[in-house]
């Protein structure tokens, strides 16, 4: 039997996890539709933070300028006990930095929104549909019927290849589906505030962010970019919730830094904190991403980022099931890749959240003498981005690889014409072969023949070459040391990047980039991927 189909991906949810997958759709070659229930974007803010993984992925749909005004850097944190005394910090990487963006940023989120969803006006191929909520998803083994309501009561199906379910922590395809969630322990009532400063108020706020390790109340203070400023705060037993949002109560709270008359009041909310992650992410045709796969307390500000990482993750692979011949395998690396991420990284935020969240005075005291010690043989603290793991099971090169499962850097560029960039504006997203300043061009070059003659997957090549030297014609030239160092520090002549950056595996010499490639192709055609899922 054919199936006739509308499109090749369904796309539940159109927040910003959502809108990056139907823009990485559009780039990859897939025709979507996507869907939001809402008519429009929330135009309250609800993440504040994202990382340059993220912000490489939004810059390499060309977003960067559209985002430039919305956005700011992120500023180093400090963990304060009672007494006000700095106990921890977590700081910031100095430049060059790796991925060619600040190691973190503090953003709008509304207007990120509203920059995904104006990408995808001019983007052929992808059918945005505001005001409509998905009803049901009928998956089979060859694709997916979705049912639809609009808001004038209108009932449609669209039949796709493949459903990503975007639609949130409380997701409804998840639950109709029948998954179920695994609880990793993490569970706080918190109060989110965000106010705009008025002009020339708030002088005396810190210049830097803060946990509050207070036992009374934990809390977290995050400067914004332009006049936004984030309280969030733990809310008590005694406390009811849903009262703790009534703008009396919250102007009580905040007067410890502002005036009532400093600022407006843009939104206050009650949360549960949770760390809870799906234990089946993949179900026939049916995907989950973001909340509706994982959720993350926010104290290392990777909630949205963990989403993003799905989109990145899955959406390349999508296309090379579609249309490059992969194997069902790689679609199962998915969750193979992604899952033992999200748990590290959860575990991390877990951890943060433990050493603010303490409530005993006598335990705190403690916690106090030892990030007291730890800070004065490390002054500077811990560097936000050596929290942030790779990845170690999937479509990746065998054990012992070189560089196996890490992030490609991303220099400034000149190429031989003379052009200066990002390296990704030169090389896309696409599978790259990366040769450092001394590899042998011309051994390269052959293996990529023989790849191509024995049906492999497109592959660019890149080669850098010397600062101070000549640029070859389609080689690249870093205009600060990266990347070449990067290579020599895993004692790389080339590696092999994927087009969501990670990288497949090295060569040490240009003797073994064919067995590089031969590996992967036996990766991408495999039916059933190595590795095992996380239980």
């Amino acid at each position: 039997m054919t199936d006739a189909f509308d499109a090749d991906l369904a796309i539940v949810g159109l927040g910003p996890v959502g809108a990056t997958a139907a823009n990485l759709a559009h780039a990859h070659g897939l025709t979507a539709v996507a869907f939001d229930r809402a008519p429009a974007v929330e135009p309250r803010p609800r993440a504040i933070g994202f990382d340059q993984e993220a912000m490489r992925t939004f810059g390499g749909l060309g977003l960067g300028d559209a985002l430039a005004p919305h956005v700011m850097p992120y500023r180093p944190s400090e963990y304060r006990n009672l007494h006000g005394q700095v106990i921890k910090r977590i700081d910031t990487a100095p430049p060059p930095h790796p991925l060619g963006w600040a190691p973190n940023y503090v953003f709008l989120q509304p207007e990120l929104e509203k920059a995904l969803r104006h990408n995808l006006t001019g983007a052929g191929g992808v059918d945005v549909r505001l005001g409509t909520t998905v009803t049901d998803v009928r998956a089979d083994g060859e694709g997916a019927t979705v049912g639809t309501v609009d808001e004038a009561g209108r009932r449609r199906t669209v039949r796709v290849r493949y459903v990503l379910a975007c639609d949130g922590g409380a997701s409804g395809i998840r639950s109709r589906a029948g998954l179920s969630l695994r609880d990793l322990e993490f569970d706080e009532p918190w109060l989110v505030v965000d106010v705009l400063l008025h002009p020339g108020a708030g002088e005396e706020l810190p210049r830097t962010n803060v946990q509050y390790c207070e036992p009374a109340r934990p809390s977290t203070y995050v400067v914004g970019p332009g006049r936004l400023r984030r309280w969030e705060m733990m809310i008590n037993k005694d406390e009811d919730p849903s009262g703790m949002t009534e703008p009396r109560v919250v102007r009580a709270l905040l007067s410890r830094w502002l005036d009532p008359g400093d600022y407006d009041l843009w939104r206050a909310s009650a949360y549960r904190f949770h760390a809870l992650v799906l234990r089946q992410w993949r179900a026939g045709r049916l995907f989950f991403l973001g909340d509706a796969a994982h959720m993350t307390p926010p104290f290392l500000a990777q909630g949205m980022c963990q989403g993003i990482r799905d989109a990145s993750n899955l959406v390349w692979k999508l296309a090379a099931h579609r249309h490059g011949g992969a194997g069902d395998g790689l679609l199962d690396t998915y969750q193979r890749e992604r899952e033992p991420h999200v748990l590290q990284v959860t575990a991390t935020a877990k951890e943060l959240g433990r050493i603010i969240c303490e409530r005993d005075e006598v335990a705190a005291a403690a916690r106090d003498a030892t990030l007291l010690a730890e800070l004065a043989a490390q002054p500077r603290g811990t560097v936000r981005q050596s929290l942030i793991p790779g990845i170690h099971a999937g479509f990746l090169a065998a054990d012992g690889s070189p560089a196996r499962g890490g992030i490609l850097p991303q220099p400034r560029v000149t190429d031989s014409q003379g052009r200066s960039g990002l390296l990704d504006e030169f090389t896309g997203d696409a599978f790259r072969l990366v040769l450092g300043e001394d590899a042998d061009l011309a051994a390269a070059e052959s293996a990529l023949r023989a790849h191509e003659a024995a049906g492999g997957f497109p592959v660019r090549l890149v080669p850098l070459r010397r600062f101070d030297g000549p640029v070859h014609r389609g080689a690249y030239r870093e205009e600060v040391p990266v990347l070449g160092p990067w290579l020599r520090a895993h004692g790389c002549e080339a590696v092999l990047a994927r087009p969501d950056h990670y990288v497949f595996g090295g060569a040490q010499r240009a003797a073994e980039i064919s067995e590089l490639l031969a590996a992967a192709r036996r990766r991408w055609s495999s039916p059933s991927s190595p590795g095992t899922v996380v239980e």
